[in-house]
């Protein structure tokens, strides 16, 4: 096994920087699924902490598949990451989640052996606190990467704002500029609890934390074949079984010879930044639309805009939204890292 704390990104076969401290939020799910596999194995990230949150499925399955997850990627390298089980719940809305999508067990019904390991014993907002503080201590700030509701999230902001100001950024995968799913306006991960996403987005603009979207107008484009999802599952190893297996699910579920990685995209982009395409606006969530409630309004008008009779005004939260993305390289990413070719 690797010893994660001597390896980084590779420049000419020469370790060139420390590994990036992250932490996922998730609601595990096939691409969250896909996403922590890609966290835990590649040597230019840190998976330090995994925070899990009711969503694509309810907490208690959420759970299991985490820890299912991050044991399977154990079985291949070093992967200190704990895991905490959070929310079971939204802010204010009545909680749905995406079996339809993701299978009855959330993580598409593989017939998988249940974890070993317990989640830890304190809740995912003291997990998330505790992550936070020890890597600004060590000098490299951590970076959250909510893929699920950001109910944990807007928890953790609400509850510690002076430990949440020390975040390095946050990366949510969630919302979308011209694109939605849950609805024609929202996209699920933002419909599923709109006020957490409010609340996070306006404490990144008051406490100065980084924040990016990457959206359902990226989220499509990195995909994986059935034919490399049965090549994986070939390779026998216990990462490449369950990697593969959910790429054969998803094309299997949608009737499609490739499946979108989804969520992964959001940690692929922390590895090569030049893949996504983005561009600094201001984003508000809409909290009261009978017909828009959940949707990420982000304000295309430019800077030379007249907002003399907008009663709104710009929004305060100015996030890098990404636009555009390099579906086919984040692909190829996501399949040398399960098959342990690192880069």
């Amino acid at each position: 096994m690797r010893n994660r704390a001597a390896v980084g990104v590779r420049d000419n076969d020469r370790v060139s920087v420390d590994p990036l401290p992250v932490a996922l939020d998730v609601d595990t799910g096939i691409d969250d699924a896909c996403a922590l596999l890609l966290a835990a194995l590649h040597p230019a990230l840190d998976l330090r902490a995994v925070t899990c949150v009711g969503g694509n499925a309810p907490l208690a399955d959420v759970v299991r598949n985490t820890l299912t997850v991050v044991e399977t990627a154990a079985s291949v390298t070093d992967v200190y990451a704990a895991v905490a089980a959070g929310a079971d719940r939204p802010l204010l809305e009545t909680p749905v989640d995406a079996r339809h999508v993701h299978g009855d067990d959330g993580m598409g019904d593989l017939g998988l052996p249940g974890p070993v390991g317990e989640p830890a014993a304190y809740h995912a907002v003291e997990l998330l606190r505790k992550t936070t503080v020890t890597c600004a201590a060590e000098g490299r700030p951590l970076t959250l990467v909510p893929l699920a509701p950001m109910t944990n999230v807007a928890l953790f902001a609400r509850t510690h704002p002076e430990a949440f100001a020390r975040l390095g950024r946050v990366v949510f995968m969630g919302g979308g500029a011209q694109v939605s799913n849950a609805t024609a306006a929202a996209e699920f991960n933002v419909f599923h609890d709109p006020e957490a996403a409010a609340i996070v987005l306006d404490a990144c603009a008051t406490l100065g934390v980084p924040v990016t979207m990457y959206g359902l107008d990226v989220f499509y484009a990195p995909t994986v074949t059935r034919t490399a999802g049965r090549a994986l599952v070939a390779s026998g190893t216990a990462v490449g079984r369950l990697a593969g297996g959910l790429i054969e699910f998803a094309c299997r579920r949608f009737g499609a010879e490739e499946a979108t990685i989804g969520d992964a995209g959001a940690v692929a982009s922390l590895v090569v930044p030049d893949a996504v395409r983005t561009e600094r606006l201001p984003v508000r969530i809409e909290l009261s639309g009978t017909w828009t409630r959940g949707r990420t309004i982000v304000d295309t008008r430019g800077d030379g805009v007249d907002l003399t009779h907008d009663p709104h005004g710009l929004a305060p939260a100015l996030i890098d939204v990404c636009l555009g993305i390099d579906g086919a390289a984040v692909a190829a990413l996501w399949l040398s890292t399960i098959a342990g070719e690192w880069s």
